[in-house]
């Protein structure tokens, strides 16, 4: 595989969807990968990334951004309430938004910065108690708390549990997206971005399909 495949794979998903050539944003999950993969990427023209740490993010983007135009970086893992400030500084979307403590902590950081990243709810729709998110029922009222603060969140996220069909997954989120008035859905990885197309998927988040598998020493 690689970034070539994948592009072409995200182009007949679409197709087969009945989706609009070019509606399906890539995010290569760049967490934990070598440098040399990375920059491969970017020289392929490469320009959505995603991910997980805020540190890991900090001592690596600023130098590839000063040499590749038109980077976008997407935080994709959880923030930690005292990262915030980071978070809003470096990057330009933000997933991972799961609890009224850190919707407080990027209002501030917003206004204090004058930086607006884009904002997805992530959303835990298989009610799973080790994983962050929303529970499905709490949503409407985390979005009428956000929006109370002065946040705009764009969309939803969510991680399918991973010994389930993700597809009742995907489904939900959609429902929810349409039921709460958000545009955007941030679904599907390596293993069934292909289904999340299907479904609705607006930003697909792929890493080892891409760079191959992670080395994590």
């Amino acid at each position: 595989m690689g970034l070539d495949d994948i592009r072409r794979r995200i182009e007949a998903a679409e197709l087969a969807a009945g989706r609009a050539p070019g509606s399906v944003t890539l995010i290569a999950v760049s967490k934990v990968q070598p440098a040399n993969r990375v920059e491969a990427v970017l020289e392929a023209g490469q320009h959505v990334f995603g991910e997980n740490y805020v540190q890991e993010a900090q001592g690596k983007w600023p130098g590839w951004r000063s040499r590749f135009a038109g980077v976008e970086l997407h935080m994709i893992g959880p923030v930690q309430s005292n990262k915030a400030k980071a978070a809003v500084e470096l990057f330009d979307a933000i997933h991972t938004l799961d609890r009224m403590t850190l919707a407080r902590k990027l209002a501030h950081q917003m206004a204090e910065q004058g930086r607006r990243p884009q904002l997805f709810i992530q959303v835990n729709t298989g009610d799973e108690p080790q994983k962050a998110g929303i529970l499905v029922d709490e949503l409407p009222g985390f979005l009428a708390s956000c929006r109370d603060l002065g946040l705009n969140p764009e969309g939803l996220m969510c991680i399918p549990p991973e010994d389930e069909d993700p597809i009742p997954h995907f489904r939900t989120l959609c429902r929810l997206a349409d039921e709460n008035g958000l545009a955007l859905l941030s679904m599907g990885m390596s293993a069934d971005f292909e289904a999340a197309i299907a479904e609705g998927a607006t930003h697909v988040r792929v890493g080892s399909a891409i760079f191959g598998a992670r080395d994590y020493g």
